[in-house]
């Protein structure tokens, strides 16, 4: 054996790195679950283990994760891990039909992934139907050398997952299966949930219907916030108490401080916060952010509630409630979203400076022709819809994108014709531009292909088709630097003065302003077939996506590999 004071110091790290990475592996039982919740006894939903939310995944950078997936509920699943890069694994992306069919009732799957290059908080949930309304979880990955490794001042003493969450007392999947046979967005949820748990504002809450956490005084949390609802942005705040948000989807930030946090579905926040109140109870809220111009029926406004107790506080002290902001507080939205910046480390991504190829791309809602299946259409008129670029996008149904991409057999299962502009220039935010004319879209299946290694830089201009609103927009595969972000039309001219090109935070999902734009930037370093969509699951469902197809690099490692022998047939 050699002796590692004779290797290079290099190797020396690198088989420590190798010595330290270990396998963190779970087996996720997926079934029914009888639940009490908002006045309702014995009500069924599909969860995991038994559990709202789902087990919570705790790994460290480098680690590989084996999940095996075994589907005991009565409906197709998969499972997507929301943030993970999946470099060499992409069959384990997970959404329905892009990277994998569905694993059908009674069948299952195992999912293996590496968490490389990663740290921060990150989330998993069912990419099929609106089951991600309950089938959902915390994927942590702490840094390699554990929480004193944590590149920020103050160390947490401890740390705190918060996943906030949407319910419905109906059954979510009947709900997105009705929204899509009539053409007709869904209800809005009855009740936000904080750990799956709605607080104390909704009829029939009871002792066990709130979540609550003990802090002891001056205490540093590490809060790691997750949206998962289904199709609500949120505001975040606990009564007497401020952050300071040191990192968001898993990339690290430069300290940022404030007293409301505010995330879009599909993002994650790491916030530090100091116990640092007098010793009592405070709640902490949730409430929405509803972006939509005009308003639409999307959003119930409610406030979700834990609550927060001191080490020493008396059990019955009415807990303390912060003031929220309005619903329709964008100015607020905005500033958070636009204000954060990332934190410049050694080894780290930084952004590209060079541009390959630029896309101009249109997202937003509209109107479409009823397809075959949607029964309870009328056939003689349009149903919702949602594009980019007017390209309302649609799943294939007998083989799934990547299977398709590695076989090399595209034809009847995707075109590679996405347009990397709108078919027609107009005034994307102005009232006058809302006709029948401009909202018709057609339904397809198209890709954007991409050589390995390029960069892309995209800008995301928001419609008023319909309505304006902040579309939360996810990428598979990859983070992407946002350079900039504004309301009304984008324009060139004087938007590329204002591009972060030094610290532009990183990102998995955009919150694109409401009336507005972004621009994103990313290198194609990961080939596969990788989904682009609004997270807003209604918008999803409707068409709002279109897929990157990632070509092959010049190596083994750098390509598509083989299929797991174990992975679903449709």
């Amino acid at each position: 054996m050699a002796r590692p004071w004779l290797l290079p110091f290099g190797l020396v790290v690198l088989l420590a790195s190798v010595a330290q990475a270990a396998i963190v592996e779970h087996t996720f039982n997926v079934g029914n679950l009888s639940i009490s919740q908002l006045c309702q006894t014995a009500r069924i939903i599909t969860a995991v283990n038994g559990q709202l939310p789902g087990p919570t995944i705790r790994a460290r950078e480098g680690d590989t994760v084996v999940v095996h997936l075994v589907n005991h509920s009565p409906y197709n699943m998969t499972l997507h891990w929301h943030g993970v890069f999946q470099r060499g694994t992409p069959w384990a992306d997970g959404p329905a039909m892009v990277t994998q069919c569905p694993v059908k009732p009674g069948a299952n799957y195992t999912y293996r992934f590496n968490v490389k290059g990663q740290e921060g908080t990150l989330w998993w949930h069912a990419h099929i139907s609106f089951l991600r309304a309950t089938v959902y979880g915390a994927l942590v990955i702490q840094p390699r050398s554990g929480a004193n490794a944590y590149p920020f001042p103050s160390k947490p003493q401890r740390e705190e997952t918060i996943i906030l969450g949407e319910w419905w007392n109906a059954n979510v999947y009947d709900l997105e299966r009705m929204a899509y046979l009539t053409g007709m967005p869904a209800a809005h949820a009855d009740a936000y949930t904080i750990n799956g748990k709605p607080g104390d504002f909704y009829n029939c809450s009871g002792a066990n219907q709130t979540y609550k956490f003990q802090v002891h005084q001056n205490e540093r949390i590490l809060l790691r916030i997750i949206n998962a609802a289904l199709n609500t942005p949120m505001f975040f705040k606990v009564a007497n108490h401020s952050f300071t948000v040191v990192g968001a989807d898993a990339a690290y930030t430069t300290p940022y401080e404030t007293d409301v946090v505010v995330i879009a579905p599909g993002q994650t926040v790491d916030a530090l916060m100091v116990a640092g109140a007098a010793v009592g109870r405070y709640y902490v809220a949730a409430s929405p952010y509803d972006s939509a111009i005009p308003r639409g029926p999307m959003i119930s406004k409610t406030t979700g509630t834990a609550i927060l107790e001191y080490v020493g506080s008396a059990g019955n002290q009415a807990p303390v409630l912060p003031p929220m902001p309005a619903y329709t507080d964008t100015h607020t939205a905005f500033r958070f979203f636009s204000n954060l910046t990332a934190l410049i480390l050694p080894g780290f991504p930084t952004v590209p400076l060079s541009v390959d190829h630029h896309m101009f791309v249109t997202i937003g809602l509209g109107v479409s022709d009823c397809q075959p299946d949607q029964f309870f259409c009328n056939k003689s008129t349009t149903v919702f819809s949602s594009s980019m670029n007017n390209a309302s996008f649609v799943l294939p149904k007998s083989v799934s994108m990547l299977q398709a991409h590695y076989r090399n057999t595209p034809a009847g299962v995707y075109t590679r014709d996405f347009p990397d502009t709108p078919p027609v220039i107009f005034d994307y935010t102005a009232d006058a531009s809302d006709n029948a004319t401009m909202q018709y879209t057609t339904k397809s299946t198209k890709v954007r292909t991409l050589k390995y290694n390029e960069t892309m830089e995209m800008v995301l201009q928001n419609t008023r088709l319909i309505a304006k609103e902040s579309h939360p927009m996810h990428l598979h595969g990859f983070n992407f630097f946002v350079l900039a972000q504004g309301f009304g039309n984008y324009d060139h001219a004087t938007a590329v003065n204002k591009f972060n090109l030094v610290n532009p935070q990183e990102r998995n999902t955009i919150a694109v302003p409401t009336g507005g734009w972004a621009v994103i930037r990313f290198v194609a370093n990961n080939p596969g077939m990788w989904f682009m969509h609004c997270h807003f699951d209604a918008h999803m469902d409707l068409g709002l996506g279109m897929v990157f197809e990632v070509q092959d690099g010049p190596t083994a490692e750098t390509s598509v590999p083989r299929p797991p022998a174990d992975l679903p047939q449709c």
